[in-house]
């Protein structure tokens, strides 16, 4: 399980970098990052845990960035503001983890500490 997203007062770790696949690397559908042209095991396990960490940290700030999107729309002070079915819908999601991503959202937008200031998985 990943772990928690650093908040607003805590440093964000830099992830190694995702480095761009070329679009012919991208069309074998063996070639990941030219993780499997690398023979020394010691140097293909730090490059894989390096990726690891990058995606994860990269789906944690994308889910922040979800639920702040999913706490604007649902703000009742937008004359367009969508109800957390249409949020649902829309992200595909339950409605009920819809709900959860709004408060998440809203809590990021007022500074992220609090009770309810945790995943909402």
């Amino acid at each position: 399980m990943a772990e928690p997203t650093p908040r607003r007062n805590e440093p964000r770790l830099r992830p190694a970098p995702l480095l761009f696949e070329p679009a012919e690397a991208g069309a074998d559908p063996e070639h990941f990052f030219d993780l499997e042209s690398m023979d020394d095991p010691r140097a293909l396990l730090a490059r894989a845990t390096e990726l690891t960490q990058a995606f994860r940290a990269a789906a944690d700030r994308a889910m922040e960035f979800q639920a702040v999107a999913a706490a604007q729309l649902a703000d009742p002070r937008r004359f367009d503001r969508l109800t957390t079915a249409d949020i649902a819908e829309r992200a595909d999601w339950t409605e009920d983890y819809a709900k959860k991503m709004v408060e998440f959202g809203r809590d990021l937008l007022r500074g992220g500490e609090g009770p309810h200031h945790a995943d909402p998985a």
